[in-house]
């Protein structure tokens, strides 16, 4: 018996079966890539908006330019950071790459570990309270528990402390939510930067998110999206009654569509 190729052969089927393991999908992966993407996608588009709320964060992003000049380019390039590091891992050599060049990106003084912790619980949070609400089910327990796993991950990967005020491991998001909720209640705000950034993305990017009939009422419906919270911070007043009827009407028909087709 040939000792060496024995174990050369044990080696290749171990590397082999542990590069199957690490490449497969989690729960999260699977719902943000393959179950849900419209709904996940959206949802993305809101966390980025939301974080229009917060003055100093509307002031960078004001300041680049991106965000008024190719606001779908802008969003683009988020959506495939972020959905590129849930599909392939932060581990991978492509995660690898996305960490490094979120990291050059946002090594800048006026972006605070604080504020940056808000971006990520944000791009973590939001699509699955958009999947919750409008989704044809509700997000399950384990798929919420691995995008907690994720947004730890890529919070340590950055090098991001706990969120200041709560978030410990063992609340998993409901603890990420609390500090939301917290950090919100005290640093949402009313800025130019906001209300500009909110007017580029509500005109454009917003209805390209947006089932195809409501596309043409984008900035009314962009505004029935949008707690009051976030409203008030943004100047944005409550879309009329019959435009929230009908965007509530559309989500939920769509996803009794995809409820009975799944």
């Amino acid at each position: 018996m040939n000792t060496e190729n024995t174990l050369n052969a044990e080696s290749t089927e171990n590397a082999e079966s542990t590069e199957n393991a690490e490449n497969t999908p989690s729960a999260f992966a699977r719902l943000v890539l393959e179950t849900m993407p419209e709904e996940s996608r959206v949802g993305l588009t809101l966390g980025f908006v939301r974080t229009y709320g917060i003055p100093e964060i509307a002031r960078v992003l004001h300041g680049t330019g991106r965000m008024l000049n190719e606001p779908r380019g802008r969003a683009k390039a988020t959506g495939v950071a972020m959905f590129g590091l849930i599909g392939r891992g932060l581990d991978s050599a492509e995660g690898r790459r996305i960490v490094d060049g979120l990291r050059r990106v946002h090594d800048r003084p006026d972006i605070t570990p604080e504020l940056m912790a808000y971006v990520l619980a944000c791009f973590t949070v939001c699509p699955l309270r958009f999947i919750d609400a409008h989704g044809h089910r509700a997000v399950t327990g384990a798929e919420r528990a691995d995008a907690d796993a994720f947004h730890r991950g890529l919070s340590d990967a950055l090098g991001l402390p706990e969120p200041p005020g709560g978030g410990h491991a063992g609340d998993g998001l409901a603890g990420v939510e609390g500090w939301m909720r917290d950090f919100e209640s005290r640093r949402f705000a009313p800025s130019d930067a906001g209300r500009t950034l909110w007017r580029a993305t509500s005109d454009g990017l917003l209805a390209a998110r947006l089932p195809a009939p409501l596309a043409p009422l984008a900035p009314a419906v962009a505004a029935a999206l949008l707690d009051p919270p976030l409203r008030t911070a943004l100047g944005v007043r409550r879309a009329p009654a019959p435009v929230r009827a009908l965007v509530t009407y559309a989500l939920r028909r769509r996803a009794r569509s995809r409820r009975g087709g799944s």
